[in-house]
């Protein structure tokens, strides 16, 4: 069973991806805060690393960078493309697989599953 790195800092957005990802099979620790995901990162073994673009005391895109030192895939699901995109940062994008918000529960766990088992996608 893979095991999925969550971080949402918005509560009601974090049970409710949680709970889908429990539902399609994943297990998942959830993080609401750069740091405590950062933590988790550091000493767990995780088959992806889904995170928000925007989060108290980081962004998502340095979680992704510090899971790829790791060899753990990342997804960002932000409603804030545009304002990460203008924020002055020297983000090259082409990095990142990045899902826009507001997202379908389906489509999260397409995402998720793609990112999990590339070789499984439909789009392959």
């Amino acid at each position: 069973m893979s095991r999925i790195l969550l971080v949402e800092d918005d509560p009601g957005v974090l049970d409710l991806f949680e709970e889908a990802l429990l539902k399609a099979g994943y297990q998942v620790d959830a993080a609401n805060t750069f740091q405590a995901a950062d933590d988790l990162l550091m000493f767990g073994d995780y088959a992806l690393l889904l995170s928000d673009g925007w989060l108290p005391g980081g962004s998502g895109m340095e979680l992704a960078d510090r899971a790829k030192l790791k060899g753990i895939p990342a997804l960002i699901v932000t409603a804030y493309i545009d304002k990460l995109r203008q924020s002055g940062s020297p983000i090259n994008w082409a990095d990142y697989t990045v899902l826009p918000k507001p997202i379908t529960l389906d489509a999260l766990i397409d995402g998720v599953s793609r990112m999990i088992h590339p070789s499984q996608s439909a789009y392959q």
